[in-house]
């Protein structure tokens, strides 16, 4: 069970730092994406609307959390 949280945990982490890269090379478009109709993510990026500085800003807090997360992770 342990293990499987862990593999999850670092799943997040890889996700999260994916989404950085997306957002920071190309912050219109990937904001623009999750706009309408994304499950509830509407409102995680409604601040970033047309303000690609924004997105990029929150990209970097995004790489902080996701390579803090993947660092806690032991075998």
């Amino acid at each position: 069970m342990i293990l499987l949280r862990k593999r999850a945990a670092e799943m997040a982490a890889t996700f999260m730092i994916g989404d950085v890269l997306l957002g920071l090379l190309q912050p219109a478009r990937h904001v623009e994406l999750w706009q309408e109709r994304a499950g509830g993510a509407e409102r995680t990026v409604r601040p970033s609307v047309g303000r690609p500085g924004r997105r990029r800003a929150y990209a970097v807090l995004q790489i902080a959390a996701g390579l803090a997360l993947a660092a806690r992770q032991r075998a």
